[in-house]
């Protein structure tokens, strides 16, 4: 078998000791003589599998009774609709950070619901930097506060939780489990799963409980976040496979020694690969250093003609997903969990191999 070192952003790298997990359970699951795949969701054995799945990710988060823990559908960007709707009634004002591609999108979905008030935007630097929040200009009757943690396309994180007394709802989809959170300053987490979760077509929600008496009432059933509380995610038949895969993935994580040991690994890799962009001049990453994502790292090369040359040699070198952002172009190493630091190292080495023969 050979495996390339994949820097995808999405749909990401899973942790090869999931993969092997998965790779055995495939023909029969648990004894049942069925895959995964073909069992009921309404199977005990299915039934003990979300709930497991649901306390170890409580686990992982220190999520507390005070949350409902919601596997739905649809991406982080059907929440973006979603968010609105289940908190906010017709006319309310909504404050949102526009820092990136997927903070826009969001933002320009809630304004089909609501009055969008933009706070800070830094699309006038193409989205190098967060605006520093003393000049965020906030609304005095927001419903809620939004932000997207982390920007995959541009590379920009938040390194800090916005301040002061609003609800603040939070678009996590590819930062969630890389490092510790504290839950209980938030009041409605979401996460796309396809980075650090498992495979596309789940997403986790995380909801403050008494949240969820304040959806519209004409919205959707499956729109509501309650619907999802008070059947167990189960209003409709739910993606079972990437369910099945999150559980592995939150076991795989409880093993390693939880977040707190994958922040590290994370953050080890994360200062290696733009250690290495910085002491370059042939590499450039342009996003200001205080809010440089762990998890995305774009770089440009100073001749933009070896882009090209660049890619294609890395593939054939067993390196995969670096391509940027087609709004973006450049390159782009997506360092998610999954992702092992000897992936980042050997990056590194082809890049310095790469300048010496280029440069």
């Amino acid at each position: 078998m050979s495996r390339v070192f994949n820097f995808s952003a999405g749909p990401a790298a899973l942790p090869l000791e999931v993969l092997n997990v998965i790779r055995d359970d495939i023909p029969d699951w648990q004894g049942t003589g069925m895959s995964v795949m073909e069992v009921s969701h309404r199977s005990k054995e299915f039934v003990a599998l979300a709930a497991r799945a649901e306390a170890n990710l409580r686990s992982l988060l220190s999520i507390s009774d005070d949350y409902a823990v919601l596997f739905t559908q649809g991406g982080a960007t059907m929440q973006f609709a979603m968010a609105p709707l289940n908190l906010t009634n017709e006319g309310a004002t909504v404050d949102y950070v526009q820092t990136g591609s997927w903070s826009k999108k969001a933002a320009g979905e809630a304004a089909k619901f609501c009055a969008v008030n933009i706070v800070a935007d830094s699309s006038d630097e193409n989205f190098t930097h967060i605006p520093d929040e003393a000049t965020w200009r906030r609304s005095d009757d927001a419903a809620y506060l939004h932000f997207t943690l982390n920007e995959t396309i541009s590379g920009v994180e938040f390194h800090f939780v916005p301040s002061g007394d609003a609800l603040l709802v939070a678009d996590m989809s590819s930062t969630i489990l890389s490092r510790p959170i504290d839950v209980s300053r938030y009041g409605v987490i979401y996460a796309g799963a396809q980075k650090n979760i498992g495979p596309a077509g789940l997403t986790v929600v995380i909801v403050r409980k008494d949240l969820l008496e304040r959806a519209r009432p004409r919205i959707p059933h499956l729109m509501m976040w309650k619907a999802y509380a008070d059947s167990d995610s189960m209003t409709n038949t739910p993606p079972t496979f990437a369910w099945y895969v999150a559980d592995q993935v939150f076991q795989y994580l409880l093993r390693l020694g939880g977040i707190e040991v994958m922040a590290e690994i994370n953050q080890r890799k994360a200062r290696k690969l733009y250690s290495a962009i910085d002491a370059s001049g042939f590499y450039d990453n342009t996003v200001r250093e205080d809010c440089r994502s762990w998890m995305n790292v774009p770089f440009v090369l100073a001749d933009a003609t070896l882009d090209a040359k660049f890619l294609e040699q890395a593939g054939a070198a067993g390196f995969a997903g670096l391509k940027g952002h087609r709004s973006v172009g450049g390159m782009r190493a997506s360092i998610y969990n999954a992702v092992p630091e000897e992936a980042v190292d050997a990056l590194i080495e082809f890049m310095h191999e790469f300048e010496r023969r280029n440069g």
